[in-house]
C-alpha cells in the first residue's frame, strides 16, 4: 500500500525504496564531520574512543544474536555502528577504552537486543549504554582527567569570524565551529546542525521533536535566569541530544502531533531536572523518561481515522493525565538521583529485561 501511494512517513516507518541500511548510513554520514572535528582537536585519541565503541557494539551484537537468536547477519543493518558512534560522541575524549567497550556492549545488549533486536527497543541504546558506564564506573566517569589533556590538545580554537571584529558575538560564532571543551560530540555545534539539516533533507528525521524541544528548553533557560537559578547548559550536548538522540526511530512517536508533544515534554523534563539541581544528567534522564512514554504518546495523538468519531474531550483528558504522570515520573527520578538510588534502578531494569527475554519466545 505504501509503495503504491508513495507515502512519506517518519519513525518508526521507513520511506519507500529505503532500507534500514540506507537510513543508518545517512546517520553515519551526518555524524562524520563531528568525528573529523574531534580528530582536529585531540588527534587520534577521541577517534579511538569512537572506534572502540563501534567495534565493541558490533562484536557484542554479533555474538549475542548468534548465541541467543541464531542470527548471524544482524550487524549488516549498520544500526550497531550508529549506536557505537552516538555513544562515543557522548563521552569524554580520554575515557578509558575498556570502559568504552563495556558501555558499547551494554548499549546494544540492554538497549536493543534484550527487546528482540532492531526496531523493538524502548529506550535509546546509546543513552542506555552511557547510564551503564556511569553506574558501573562512577569514579572514572566523574574524573576530570578524562575531559581535558593540554599536552594532547592539537587546536583549541579557530578564528574565522574574529577577523570581522573582536566582539563577543564573533567569538561565540567561532566557538560554534570548533570548541575544545566538553564531550567528543560537542566540539562543533555547527557541524551537528549541518548533520541535522542533512537528515532533514533526506527525510530521516522531522523537525517536530528537535524544534519543540529546543523552544521549551530555551524558554526554561530564560525563566531560570530570571529567578536566579544557575544552569549548566551545553549547547553542543543539546544539539547532539535533540537532533540525534531524541529522534531515535523506534523509541520516539510516529505522528507529528505526538512528536511536538514529545519534544516539548523532554524540554519540560529538562527544566524539572534543572530545578532539582541535576547538573549533568538532565538531558539523558529526560530523553530516557520520554522514551518510556512514546507508546502512550503515539496512542493519544494518533491521527483521527476518516469517518471515525474521535472524542476531543477524551483525548484532552488523557493527554492531561499523561502529562501529570510524566511530570511525576521526572520528579521521582530526580529524587532517586539525589538520594543515590539510580544504580538500584538500573539493577531492577537489568533484572526485569533479562526475565522478560527468558520468558519470551525470542531465544532459540
Amino acid at each position: 500500500m505504501e509503495k503504491v501511494l508513495n507515502l512519506k512517513t517518519y519513525t518508526p516507518h521507513i520511506r519507500v525504496n529505503d532500507s534500514v541500511t540506507k537510513v543508518m548510513s545517512d546517520v553515519v554520514l551526518a555524524l562524520l564531520p563531528s568525528i573529523v572535528v574531534s580528530y582536529i582537536v585531540y588527534g587520534i585519541t577521541p577517534v579511538l574512543v569512537i572506534l572502540t565503541s563501534v567495534m565493541s557494539a558490533l562484536l557484542s551484537e554479533w555474538i549475542f544474536s548468534a548465541v541467543f537468536f541464531k542470527k548471524h547477519n544482524s550487524v549488516n543493518d549498520v544500526s550497531g555502528i550508529v549506536t557505537g558512534i552516538l555513544l562515543g560522541l557522548t563521552l569524554a575524549p580520554f575515557t578509558p577504552l575498556y570502559v568504552v567497550a563495556f558501555g558499547a556492549s551494554m548499549a546494544v545488549i540492554f538497549g536493543k537486543l534484550i527487546y528482540g533486536g532492531l526496531g523493538r527497543n524502548v529506550f535509546n541504546p546509546a543513552l542506555v549504554g552511557r547510564e551503564f558506564m556511569t553506574v558501573f564506573f562512577p569514579t572514572v566517569m566523574s574524573s576530570g582527567a578524562i575531559w581535558f589533556n593540554e599536552s594532547a590538545l592539537k587546536i583549541s580554537e579557530i578564528k574565522i569570524f574574529k577577523y570581522f571584529g573582536d566582539t563577543p558575538l564573533f567569538n561565540y560564532l567561532d566557538k560554534t565551529i570548533l570548541n575544545s571543551s566538553g564531550a567528543i560530540g560537542e566540539f562543533s555545534i555547527f557541524f551537528l546542525v549541518i548533520g541535522g539539516i542533512y537528515l532533514l533533507m533526506k527525510d530521516r528525521i522531522s523537525w517536530h521533536i528537535p524544534v519543540s524541544m529546543f523552544v521549551v528548553i530555551f524558554s526554561g533557560l530564560y525563566l531560570m535566569s530570571v529567578i536566579g537559578v544557575d544552569v549548566n547548559l551545553s549547547i553542543g550536548g543539546l544539539m547532539l541530544g535533540g537532533i540525534f538522540m531524541a529522534t531515535d526511530m523506534p523509541s520516539s512517536p510516529s505522528n507529528n502531533a505526538g512528536k511536538i508533544y514529545y519534544g516539548a515534554m523532554i524540554g519540560i523534563a529538562v527544566i524539572i531536572c534543572w530545578s532539582q539541581n541535576i547538573k549533568f544528567e538532565y538531558l539523558s534522564y529526560s530523553i530516557l523518561t520520554l522514551n518510556a512514554f512514546a507508546e502512550p504518546v503515539n496512542y493519544i495523538f494518533r491521527p483521527k481515522v476518516f469517518g471515525g468519531n474521535g472524542v476531543l474531550g477524551g483525548r484532552i483528558l488523557k493527554g492531561t493525565g499523561l502529562t501529570l504522570i510524566i511530570v511525576f515520573t521526572v520528579f521521582l527520578l530526580t529524587v532517586l538521583h539525589n538520594a543515590g538510588f539510580i544504580p538500584y534502578l538500573l539493577f531492577i531494569y537489568i533484572f526485569y529485561t533479562v526475565i522478560k527475554l527468558i520468558l519470551s519466545k525470542e531465544i532459540k
